[in-house]
């Protein structure tokens, strides 16, 4: 056994368990990936377990606050020493404290926040064991201990944010990240440009104290299929991208080879993972030399860099890379994405961007400060994708980041022009697409990683990466896990001392629950109007759309009457990919959106303020907000049944904030689904089109293309009905499981008999101190807002 953990056994005074770790190979590594079940086999007696239970939280809250900033050379460290000595400001409503202070959390003392999350994470773990042992309790075979294990499993949640991180090659993105997190030598950065085509997740370790890379590979039939392409491919822009791939798997090897002499075993010698198919795990004790192991799975080496001797790089047959990072307070919650900026030009990858696109919470948008308001590609971004990150996703902010910000004569100045140019920019082009977004979305930061990563003098009023922390603090959002984890808790055990208790009042509890089945049926019809008031408004605007379809077809003619000459392989490209193709300079060409648009027109100003991206605002004009059985004003009424009471109370809140995201995930199927219908009634001409070839083959391509669109205007009104039935089917689904879940929790609450349930009056206190001491919390920062 390591000497890490016989120190660590001996400190908590458990030198007792010293065996049973030996006996199971337990290490400083798969110490921090102990699950519950794990310990509770290692440590039946539940003193001893509660009391190690607590110290590993403790030891990973520790670790998360040590390693927040990673480590330099002693002439830093010693500058560093001198940095620490600056007297902490006063400034209030928990901004950072001084210039200096925002960069070095490492170095100071504990802020309110740090403080704040150390006893949450204490708080949280406490809780966690108390339920723990809650569950292990009940032994009962009746359906009220049933149900309460279930609910106890579900206290459990799994809260991500994605944030998109897009910009061109060379913008800077790589040394952002790394500078974002404290990871300095993370990601590759440098003269060697990046594989624009690999996407690139990095997020928290949470089960080991490495540094791992999982690597996924597109399919090798996909692999096989774009090796078939290479002998229709002309000379030009698909034709060299192919040599590129083809060369950096199979150096000069490639040529005169078929695609099956290219697929066998011997090329796959250092990924045997892409034929079986599997994913690739690197795992790695530092920052560096994970990033050098995926070097060649993410990098495009000129020919001409002579540093790199000859080998196979991988990029081509890379779907997506995820990171993980080990004790990071940054990443908790959050996973950033390094995107290419208009999707791919491979299938598989492209339908991957579009999936993660819209799933981004947060955008950010980087580009140069010296070309920021100019750059063509960053805007593109928005123009192209905007479809996709608003109404058709879940994106809330939009962040327009402004890379190497560095010293310089009047930066301050530059600084201030750069955030007014681009502000500009985006509010012009916000006229168009402000159906999707709000100016209130937008904001813009200037940065310089270069300067932040050299831990020189950051002033964070100039270099705002410290504001960045700040907002990836703010997704992890360690106070709201916390809470909703220890307001369940406090629920599920009210009911369990309630049911307990019950043995008088029955009567009382039977007028309890006519009142509450009385306000369920008043709510659910409440909900159920406000979505057919919606459904019936998003019918009158489709009709609307429909009339204007003129617009869409206008859009079709001209792309279809392009001049430029590549204009045929990009056309043959769209029609093979069903519609949707980007070209080499990222430009995104989607028919089915483009003959979609009429619709998804009509209804964009309507559905975002059905359904806004950001849950706080509340659906349907916030009705699931405002359902209520009315246990507040109950409790006052019926003490008997208060512990009840309050459980339902619990689950009603929890049922509320499901069902909110529920219909975020729905609402994007549903505004999708105008586009997707429209390509399903497009599939036909695609493959018709595909097979045209020989002399005037473009044009024939075209009248094709026109024709079918011409003559199948039904697709129109088959895309409306198909997105109202959508919202029936919401509808429906809604309506059952607002009443399934309510009607649930009122029958175990107060209509099911309870047998051998375990005593939890003592950790009912510990939850009801825990629950008023977050929600005491919880109005301070209301207050402060």
């Amino acid at each position: 056994m390591a000497d890490f953990i016989r120190s660590k056994l001996l400190d908590w005074g458990l030198r007792e368990l010293e065996e049973r770790f030996e006996a199971n190979k337990v290490t400083e590594e798969s110490l921090f990936c102990l699950t519950n079940e794990d310990i509770t086999e290692l440590i039946p007696e539940v003193g001893l377990r509660s009391i190690f239970r607590r110290r590993l939280e403790e030891l990973k809250s520790k670790q998360n606050i040590r390693q927040e900033t990673p480590d330099f050379s002693t002439q830093e460290n010693e500058e560093t020493t001198k940095l620490v000595q600056v007297p902490p400001s006063t400034s209030s409503k928990g901004k950072r404290k001084s210039d200096l202070q925002g960069q070095f959390n490492k170095w100071q003392s504990p802020t309110k926040r740090q403080r704040d999350s150390v006893t949450e994470t204490r708080i949280l773990s406490e809780v966690k064991g108390i339920m723990k042992d809650v569950s292990d309790s009940l032994h009962g075979q009746d359906k009220l201990s049933t149900f309460l294990k279930n609910k106890i499993n579900d206290l459990e949640t799994d809260k991500r944010e994605l944030v998109g991180v897009f910009g061109r090659t060379g913008a800077g993105k790589s040394s952002l990240i790394n500078a974002i997190i404290n990871e300095k030598n993370l990601l590759a950065t440098g003269i060697i440009s990046a594989c624009t085509t690999v996407m690139i997740k990095v997020e928290a370790n949470t089960c080991s104290p490495k540094y791992e890379a999982e690597i996924e590979f597109i399919l090798k039939e996909e692999w096989h299929d774009e090796l078939w392409s290479l002998k229709n491919l002309k000379k030009g822009d698909d034709y060299r991208d192919m040599v590129k791939k083809l060369s950096a798997l199979y150096g000069e090897e490639w040529k005169d080879k078929s695609p099956e002499n290219l697929l066998e075993k011997k090329y796959f010698k250092n990924i045997p993972e892409f034929l079986e198919p599997k994913r690739k795990v690197l795992h790695c004790d530092t920052a560096e030399k994970l990033s050098e192991e995926l070097f060649k799975y993410t990098k495009c080496v000129p020919k001409q860099e002579d540093g790199y001797k000859a080998q196979q790089w991988f990029w081509p047959l890379v779907k997506c890379v995820t990171v993980r990072v080990p004790n990071n307070k940054f990443l908790q919650h959050v996973t950033l994405v390094d995107l290419p900026g208009n999707g791919d030009r491979n299938k598989s990858r492209n339908e991957m961007w579009r999936q993660i696109v819209g799933d981004c919470s947060t955008v950010w948008i980087v580009a140069e400060i010296t070309r920021a308001a100019s750059e063509n590609e960053a805007w593109e971004i928005l123009k192209s994708a905007h479809g996709l990150i608003g109404n058709g996703g879940q994106c809330e902010q939009i962040h327009f980041i402004c890379t190497k910000s560095d010293p310089s004569d009047n930066r301050d100045i530059k600084n201030k022009e750069a955030k007014k140019e681009v502000t500009s920019e985006f509010r012009a082009l916000n006229e168009s697409l402000s159906d999707h977004f709000s100016e209130d979305c937008f904001k813009v930061f200037t940065v310089s990683a270069e300067e932040f990563l050299e831990r020189k003098g950051v002033k964070e009023d100039v270099n705002e990466i410290a504001k960045l922390q700040d907002f990836l603090q703010n997704c992890n959002d360690c106070h709201s896990e916390t809470c909703n984890y220890v307001t369940g808790a406090y629920g599920i055990l009210s009911l369990i001392e309630g049911a307990r208790r019950r043995k008088e009042g029955v009567g009382k509890a039977d007028d309890v629950c006519k009142v509450l089945e009385k306000n369920m049926r008043e709510q659910l019809n409440t909900v159920k109007t406000a979505v057919e008031e919606a459904t019936k408004d998003f019918e009158q605007c489709l009709a609307e759309g429909i009339k204007n379809f003129i617009t869409s077809e206008k859009k079709l003619k001209t792309f279809l009457d392009r001049k430029e000459p590549s204009f045929f392989s990009t056309l043959q490209a769209v029609v093979k990919k069903d519609g949707i193709h980007t070209t080499k300079y990222g430009e995104q060409i989607d028919l089915n959106m483009m003959l979609a648009s009429c619709l998804t027109d009509s209804i964009d100003k309507k559905f975002r303020e059905t359904f806004p991206n950001d849950i706080k605002c509340g659906s349907f004009k916030g009705v699931i907000s405002r359902f209520s059985l009315g246990t507040n004003s109950l409790i006052q009424k019926y003490n008997d049944v208060e512990l009840q009471l309050i459980f339902l109370q619990t689950q009603e809140d929890k049922m509320k904030a499901q069902m909110e995201k529920f219909i975020l995930k729905q609402k994007k199927k549903i505004y999708t689904s105008l586009t997707e219908t429209v390509k399903e009634n497009m599939t036909k001409c695609y493959i018709e089109v595909k097979e045209v070839e020989g002399t005037g083959a473009l044009k024939n391509m075209r009248k094709t293309i026109e024709r079918h669109v011409y003559s199948n205007k039904k697709m129109y009104e088959e895309a409306k009905k198909t997105m109202l039935m959508k919202m029936d089917a919401l509808k429906k689904v809604m309506l059952f499981t607002l009443q399934k879940i309510m009607k649930e929790a009122i029958e175990f609450s107060l209509k099911t008999a309870a047998y051998s349930l375990p005593d939890v009056s003592e950790y009912l206190e510990t939850l009801t101190t825990h629950y008023n001491q977050l929600q005491g919390g919880q109005d301070e920062e209301m207050l402060q807002q």
